[in-house]
């Protein structure tokens, strides 16, 4: 059975991506890779941007448990949404590679 996280109401979704981007940050340094990821993530953040705009106009999925703050039309948590999943694949990679180096 999974545990429920619908506890945080409104703010769950919001409360999952600090969680996250928590951890993608943490790796990120321990990689020493915070300039690369940023560099990354503001190059991938215009087509995130478009792709999450366009499939949330057209129905594809709608966002329950968060908190209603819509910025540039789509919600404030799908805009962190773009910054901590290629962040946290980063930090991964980045740990990684290192790993491999030495």
């Amino acid at each position: 059975m999974l545990p429920d996280i619908g506890v945080f109401g409104p703010y769950t979704y919001l409360v999952t991506e600090v969680v996250w981007g928590t951890v993608a940050l943490v790796l990120l340094w321990r990689a020493d890779a915070l300039r690369l990821a940023g560099r990354t993530i503001v190059v991938l953040y215009p087509v995130a941007y478009v792709w999450d705009w366009y499939t949330l106009e057209v129905g594809v999925f709608a966002i329950r448990l968060r908190t209603g703050v819509d910025l540039l039309g789509i919600p404030i948590e799908e805009h962190i949404f773009m910054v901590v999943v290629p962040a946290l694949v980063l930090g991964i990679h980045e740990n990684l590679r290192r790993r491999d180096e030495s």
